[in-house]
């Protein structure tokens, strides 16, 4: 059994850990390495970290902030990559890590999976579904264009409206470029949407999202999903126009149409002016035309038929001549009906005499007055029930009134019982009963009580407060020991000698 070599040095974890950091940095200070990104994580403070593997291997990797920026690619699970930095250690975990500097895709290759990838996934999802594409308007009012302010895109796109038809444009201006220019422009589509119609601002007709030509890196925040998934959720009709005719984006799948330029985006936002006025006034004239056409028709139409109806004064001959008899014999009928009505009063007024009228007086007054005796009778009945009834009702307030007297006694004599427990308690809790017997409460100038000697210093303002009143006073610094209190007795056990009952155990 060898013996342990006892002349090793002896190094502490933070020496080792120190050692293989630098031995690692020494060795591998500055490495390019290619693999496929693994879990990737973008920190609040814009650090970024990654697993960096192949098939047989993986390594941490971190990207600080201040190299994060310079990245222009959104790094996802699954791309392969190509990554520049250098080597060092984590002591805190005991792993090695990559430290990487600058990043890029492994060739188009890799974008083009990663593309194909998405597109795939959308389709499944029904994202570019033509069913789901919205019509253009024909004149939109309003157009929103969401590029950059400082680009030739956006003054392509006005000069384009203002040759065709001028309309009020929005801009909504954005990164066309780089870290975060995806979710800006996913934010300018949401924010356009959710404009109020009617109010400060204008809610667009129509959106063109619009870039200038450029590299699938350059254009690759048009094929991220955040901007994929806000162009299809858009409820304005909404034109793609991102790079040339040649160039082809997610957005452009998603988009309700797709332009080949900005300026064909323009092209397809608004007709021509003149070619519309030249439409319009063509449709005027024929409208014209057919209306005066119509018209001469009716007037044919019309003078046929006049020339076919039969002369005015032989259609009224013979009703004029029926109302002339109908006229002569009216006053004869006037005369006859009056004579009627005549005979027919005067032998109803034969009937009618003195008597007749006074005794059906005399047999409604007696039939009044047997109804009034009923009304004063049944009167009487109903206010003698009510009297009654009144009675009764007196008699249970006054029983309830009482009852409820004596609960409200007893509640208040249980109420000052309480109170006069609470007061006794109170006094005999309150620190007054142990200054009536004699002992004194010490606080310094700002009112706080003392508790120790150790906390009054020579000088020291004091108040002393007996049971009838305070006095001031002015501490002089001197400290007396306090004897303390001698101990009690202890109880003597009857196991120590007592010559009682002796131990049973």
């Amino acid at each position: 059994m060898n013996e342990p070599q006892l002349n090793l040095p002896e190094l502490t974890v933070s020496e080792l850990s120190i050692a293989l950091k630098r031995t690692i940095e020494d060795a591998y200070g500055y490495v390019r390495v290619r693999g496929e990104l693994g879990k990737v994580s973008y920190h609040s403070n814009g650090h970024v970290y990654f697993d960096l593997k192949d098939d047989r291997a993986s390594i941490a990797g971190v990207i600080w902030r201040s190299s994060a920026t310079r990245i222009k690619i959104k790094l996802e699970a699954g791309l392969e990559v190509v990554t520049t930095g250098r080597l060092t250690t984590y002591p805190g975990r005991s792993q090695y890590q990559l430290i990487v500097e600058t990043i890029e895709p492994a060739g188009l290759g890799a974008l083009m999976a990663l593309l194909e990838e998405r597109r795939k996934k959308f389709i499944a999802e029904g994202l570019f579904d033509e069913a789901r594409k919205q019509l253009l308007p024909y004149l939109p009012n309003v157009i929103g264009v969401i590029t950059s302010p400082t680009g030739a895109v956006i003054r392509d796109i006005l000069h384009r409206l203002a040759d065709r038809f001028p309309r009020h444009v929005l801009v909504w201006p954005v990164k066309v470029q780089g870290e975060g220019s995806a979710a800006e422009v996913a934010a300018a589509i949401e924010g356009f949407n959710a404009l109020e119609e009617g109010g400060r601002l204008p809610r667009p007709d129509l959106i063109i999202v619009a870039r200038g030509g450029g590299s699938l890196e350059d254009l690759w925040s048009f094929n991220e999903e955040v901007v994929v998934r806000a162009a299809a959720a858009s409820m304005i009709p909404l034109v793609s126009a991102v790079g040339h005719e040649t160039d082809v984006t997610l957005i452009d799948f998603a988009a309700d149409r797709r332009a080949p330029t900005p300026t064909a985006a323009a092209e397809m936002a608004v007709p021509v002016r003149a070619e519309l006025m030249v439409d319009v006034n063509s449709l005027a004239r024929r409208a014209l035309a057919s209306w005066q056409r119509n018209q001469d028709a009716r007037r044919s139409e019309l003078r046929a038929a006049a020339r076919a109806l039969p002369d005015a004064d032989e259609v009224l001959a013979l009703p004029r001549q029926r109302l002339d008899h109908a006229a002569m014999g009216l006053a004869r009928g006037l005369q006859a009906n009056a004579q009627i009505h005549r005979i027919s009063f005067s032998r109803i007024a034969g009937r009618l005499n003195r008597n007749l009228l006074r005794g059906t007086v005399e047999r409604r007054r007696e039939r009044y007055t047997g109804v009034a005796h009923r009304l004063r009778a049944s009167l009487t009945a109903n206010i003698a029930a009510s009297q009654t009834r009144i009675s009764q009702q007196k008699e249970r307030v006054a029983i309830f009134a009482g009852r409820a007297e004596r609960a409200v006694r007893g509640l208040i004599a249980a109420r000052l019982a309480r109170c006069e427990r609470d007061g006794q308690l109170l006094a005999a809790f309150s620190y007054r009963g142990v200054l009536a017997r004699g002992f004194t409460l010490v606080r310094d100038a700002a009112g706080q009580p003392l508790r120790t000697a150790a906390a009054v210093v020579a000088g020291t303002a004091m108040e002393i407060e007996f049971v009838d009143g305070r006095v001031g006073a002015r501490a002089d610094g001197r400290v007396s020991a306090v004897k303390p209190f001698p101990a009690s007795p202890r109880p003597r056990s009857r196991r120590d000698g007592d010559p009682g009952q002796g131990n049973l155990f």
